[in-house]
């Protein structure tokens, strides 16, 4: 596959390319790291979200499907994180 560039938008939004996202096996809701190393490049890979999930056998498991298989008390605590962090972002865009 040939180099395929990319421009980073105004809030930092880069597409990941099908072509990449197909043959790298990525899908929707995935969850994508990303961590950064001196020489200035990036390693970018898909994370799992659990080591003992219900079925680990299943590699094609949502974020939902995953939030969906917690208990009560971490999903409540899922939403309030995630709601905190929602809240704060929309109170820095609105500075």
């Amino acid at each position: 596959m040939d180099k395929i560039l990319k421009v980073l938008g105004k809030k930092g939004v880069v597409i990941i390319p099908y072509e990449i996202r197909k043959e790298l096996g990525y899908n929707y809701n995935d969850v994508i790291s990303f961590t950064p190393r001196r020489d200035g490049s990036i390693i970018i890979r898909k994370e799992e979200l659990c080591d003992n999930c219900i079925d680990a056998e299943d590699e094609t498991m949502t974020l939902e499907g995953f939030l969906d298989a917690l208990n009560e008390d971490e999903q409540r605590d899922a939403l309030v994180h995630l709601t905190t962090l929602w809240a704060e972002r929309r109170k820095d865009r609105k500075r």
